[in-house]
């Protein structure tokens, strides 16, 4: 079964292609956005080195050991984040939420020191969580501790150390190490004692109200919050409760802590956020990024920004103008319709890093050791792509931190959106108007084609015969050229109909009067008994049966030199040597008629048949000599023109009658008066001989044009030739 496709549907299915444009258009976009994410990459690694090179070579901002030292020990050495806000002293630990997940778990694998003998040690009962803050100029502390006995400070008691207690040691801004107890008679407000300088010695010396705090029982034992000066120390502090559970002997069993007190060298350092740091990058926080600046333990020190509104860049969505029916349609059908591929930057995202103490990542990594770096990454819940640029601080030559700088690529999406609803915009504009001028045409086409169509049909007959003719149009395009090539073609159609339907009157016309002289003669030689009429009655026969001879051989003539012309193999031969032989020959022929030759160039190379030319030549020559007198002069003349030559035989003669010069060049049509044609018995005339020059012209790529003379004294017959290249 053949399918059928009208122009229609063909043009409908290639309109299809259109929708390559927006693939084309969105492809283009998000390598856009790749590049502008090449560019926001390498403008964050320079806004990283932009904010290192204000921290390079300033020791003083970092911590004089923290920052030193080349393992950090998970436990000792503390990290004191900021705190949003002071903590009540109330042993309560709710204002520690913030950064509850800093705490550290102690117990039986922190015993820093035993008491008694070795073989003696009991088992660890204490435990707690501990994690230490900073707000302002103070460092907060605080301790969950879960003691299966609670032995408080005796009343009257003078000494510190028989009871539960909790001892402090700090190395001072000289060097020396200080060491502090805080051993309470009851829960409550408390503050610390002084111990001396003898190494595990227990002699308050002095109050130190400058350590102050809240010790309170809880359900599981007892909690501690504290808060002291962070100007008591350099930076070296240790902790370390010590469990008295016999109230009655009151010894003292086994102290867990972070480090032991008692030994200057085995205390832990506190890193602690520096005022002096965030101070350089408090004008940051405008700078729509979030900046951290972190230790050589990815420890953070300061913090700017934060990430949620960190874009990279402000996309303004400008203000909508034009007609309110167009603003009406892109909110509420092209929008919504364009994003159902397109996604918007989230307004919220999850953001793991919030109030996060310590920072990690391959691109830290890379910056702590010498190497700048960025890192990609997607927020725990897939809504935003954060982008990280670290790069070293350098103290010394030595890397003591780096700065890390982040942003998300919400700005990119915002203005990546905004190209695709502008790319959007065009390119629905375009498909429909394209689509729409498409089917137009298409309809268009289809109507003029069925048009030609109805009209071809429509001068035919069921018969098959032509009744009419095609309306001119004006050539504009390929379908009027059609137009004007089928009224071309029906016109020939009738003009050969027309020739075949007169072709019998024609021919019998021819023949009537041969057949009637060999009839008439026939029947009268019966009655005639005399032998010398019989002669003559028998000639008139002959006469009659050679002039129908002669008809047919012309009628065949045609025919034959069709045959031969499709058999004949084309060569070059020179039209003006033919020409100059065959003027020769009709001079002889022809003595009644005077012969005047004019060639123009001295050779004229046509790609054909020389014999052919040359019959061409004797068919335009003998219809000149038949049209004109005795005495005249046939003028012939061969000349160039262009790429082509031309070939002109004029005789004088009656003029042409009025729109016949293309007629005349068709088969059997004459124009000679019917006395005129059966002058001669012996060679009739049929009106093939300009059909039959014609026909070799064509042959030779050429054409055969009949004109009158100007003055209507003769008749000039033009045979243009192309020449061969």
């Amino acid at each position: 079964m053949n399918l059928r496709f009208s122009i229609r549907l063909q043009l409908l299915v290639l309109s299809l292609f259109l929708f390559t444009i927006p693939w084309l258009g969105y492809r283009y976009v998000w390598e856009l956005e790749q590049y502008l994410r090449t560019g926001q990459e390498q403008t964050m690694i320079g806004t990283a080195r932009a904010v290192a090179t204000a921290l390079h070579e300033r020791p003083a901002l970092f911590d004089s050991q923290s920052a030193y030292l080349k393992d950090v020990r998970p436990g000792t050495d503390l990290y004191a984040p900021p705190i949003p806000t002071p903590i009540q002293l109330d042993g309560k630990f709710s204002d520690w939420n913030a950064v509850s997940g800093l705490s550290q778990q102690y117990g039986e694998g922190q015993v820093v020191s035993w008491f008694g003998k070795v073989a003696d040690f009991p088992p660890v009962t204490l435990s707690f969580n501990h994690m230490v803050g900073r707000y302002g100029k103070y460092l907060y502390a605080m301790f969950d501790v879960q003691d299966d006995s609670v032995v408080w400070r005796a009343s009257n008691a003078l000494a510190v150390d028989q009871s539960d207690h909790l001892l402090i040691s700090v190395i001072a801004g000289d060097g020396e190490l200080e060491r502090f107890v805080i051993a309470p008679y009851s829960e409550g407000w408390v503050n610390a004692f002084k111990l001396d300088d003898t190494p595990g010695g227990y002699r308050a010396t002095d109050n130190e109200l400058r350590i102050q705090g809240r010790w309170q029982l809880t359900g599981e034992g007892y909690g501690i919050e504290l808060r002291f000066p962070l100007s008591m120390t350099t930076g070296a502090l240790a902790f370390a409760l010590v469990d008295v559970d016999d109230p009655a002997s009151r010894e003292k069993r086994y102290a867990v802590g972070t480090a032991n007190p008692n030994q200057a060298d085995g205390m832990g350092t506190v890193l602690t956020p520096s005022p002096e740091i965030e101070r350089i990058l408090s004008g940051l926080k405008y700078a729509d990024s979030r900046v951290w600046v972190v230790d050589n333990h990815m420890r953070v020190l300061a913090r700017a920004g934060s990430i949620q509104s960190a874009t990279g860049f402000k996309v303004r969505r400008e203000e909508q103008q034009g007609y309110p029916w167009w603003q009406w349609l892109e909110q509420h059908v092209l929008l919504p319709l364009y994003y159902h591929i397109l996604t918007r930057p989230p307004a919220g995202f999850v953001d793991e890093l919030q109030g996060a103490y310590a920072l990690a990542g391959k691109d830290i990594a890379s910056a702590l050791s010498g190497t700048p770096d960025s890192l990609w990454r997607l927020s725990p819940d897939s809504k935003a792509v954060i982008l990280s640029a670290a790069y070293p601080i350098y103290i010394e030559e030595n890397v003591m931190g780096a700065v890390v700088v982040e942003q998300t690529t919400n700005g990119i999406r915002t203005l990546r959106n905004r190209a695709l609803e502008q790319l959007f915009h065009v390119i629905l504009a375009v498909m429909l108007l394209g689509t729409l001028s498409l089917f137009l045409f298409a309809n268009r086409i289809s109507n003029r084609v069925r048009t030609l169509r109805d009209n071809t049909e429509a001068v035919i007959d069921d018969n098959g015969k032509i009744v009419g003719s095609l309306p001119a149009v004006r050539r504009v395009d390929e379908i009027d050229d059609l137009h004007q090539s089928f009224a071309g073609v029906l016109n020939r159609l009738q003009q050969y109909n027309s020739y075949l339907e007169n072709m019998a009157s024609r021919l019998s016309h021819e023949l009537r009067t041969p057949i009637a002289v060999v009839r008439s003669s026939l029947d009268t030689i019966s009655e005639v008994k005399d032998p010398s009429q019989q002669s003559v009655l028998i000639g008139r026969a002959q006469s009659g049966i050679t002039r129908l001879s002669t008809i047919l051989n012309s009628m065949s003539e045609a025919t034959r030199l069709e045959h031969a012309i499709a058999q004949e193999d084309p060569e070059l031969f020179d039209a003006a040597a033919v020409v100059s032989g065959c003027i020769d020959g009709y001079a002889h022929v022809f003595s009644e008629r005077t012969f005047q030759l004019k060639i123009s160039l001295e050779e004229a190379k046509l790609r054909g048949s020389g014999d052919l030319f040359a019959q061409m030549l004797d068919k335009i020559i003998a219809n000149a000599v038949e049209f004109s007198h005795n005495g005249d002069t046939i003028t012939v003349h061969l000349w160039r023109e262009g790429k082509s030559v031309k070939l002109s035989v004029t005789n004088p003669g009656p003029p042409l009658p009025d729109n016949m010069n293309d007629n005349l060049l068709q088969s059997m049509v004459s124009v000679r008066p019917d006395e005129e044609r059966h002058k001669s018995a012996e060679h009739p005339h049929l009106g093939l001989g300009l059909f039959i020059a014609n026909m070799i012209a064509g042959y030779h790529k050429g054409r055969v044009q009949l004109n009158n003379l100007p003055d209507n004294t003769g008749v000039c017959v033009v045979v243009q030739l192309p020449l061969a290249v």
